[in-house]
């Protein structure tokens, strides 16, 4: 195992050796809740393998705030150790360091673990469509861009393209915006029965003995000389949640 320097910090400031214990604390409860309460079957995940260290972001459906984030999570610390489409207890001691989560700052504030789930590598940006349970229209923060490209330059980066838990929603163009501008490597993933294991929040569980699935797909293809929508269009298409998909139940 690593031994990580008191003073080493990520590319937002924050202590490493903290994280890693927060990721560890974290990785204790999620890994039981994942592969003991449930059970949890990984596809693609030798797909894993030749990633670049930098400059990759996964592009997921959405179930839960914060359980799909967490397994992910699992699946990354275990492709840190060499281990894909399995999550052995033993990876939780050398956890991936680099990977960062998009999320709402107003989820985020929300109660004493998801702030601290903001040390384990959330990157808080602020809805432009929707505040306190209120559609509004607002610009996009440049920090909050500023801080997703960080993330991106400097790790693996999770973003949920619809920007809600609710099936089948439109994605956001701005992940559209993101993927042109820094062209990364853009890797979708398919997640199911978190939903029926897990309340909203992710945090508490509603049901033991379900199958959680998490499938990463081959990086995606897309040209850059198509329409935003076009290309949205196919990220949807990837994840699972285009209109095509509304006849397959998800759990």
């Amino acid at each position: 195992m690593h031994v990580l320097s008191p003073f080493r910090k990520d590319s937002f400031g924050y202590n490493l050796l903290i994280k890693r214990t927060v990721i560890f604390v974290f990785g204790l409860i999620t890994w039981y809740r994942f592969f003991r309460m449930n059970s949890v079957q990984i596809m693609g995940g030798d797909k894993l393998k030749e990633l670049p260290e930098r400059g990759v972001l996964f592009v997921s459906n959405h179930q839960t705030y914060f359980a799909d984030v967490s397994a992910m999570y699992q699946v990354f610390n275990a492709v840190e150790n060499k281990v894909y489409n399995r999550v052995p207890f033993i990876t939780l001691f050398r956890p991936k360091l680099n990977v960062f989560f998009v999320a709402a700052a107003e989820t985020m504030k929300k109660g004493l673990l998801p702030k601290l789930m903001q040390y384990a590598g959330s990157v808080s940006i602020k809805r432009t469509w929707r505040e306190a349970g209120k559609t509004i229209n607002r610009g996009v923060d440049p920090k909050d861009i500023a801080n997703i490209k960080k993330a991106m330059e400097t790790g693996w980066t999770i973003t949920f393209p619809q920007g809600t838990t609710r099936p089948f929603v439109k994605g956001r163009r701005g992940t559209v915006h993101l993927i042109r501008e820094l062209n990364p490597v853009v890797v979708p993933v398919v997640i199911n029965g978190f939903r029926r294991a897990f309340d909203k929040t992710g945090m508490f569980v509603k049901s033991t003995g379900n199958l959680l699935t998490i499938t990463f797909k081959e990086p995606l293809e897309l040209d850059f000389s198509e329409e935003n929508d076009d290309l949205l269009d196919q990220i949807m298409v990837a994840i699972e949640q285009a209109p095509e998909f509304l006849k397959i139940k998800e759990e």
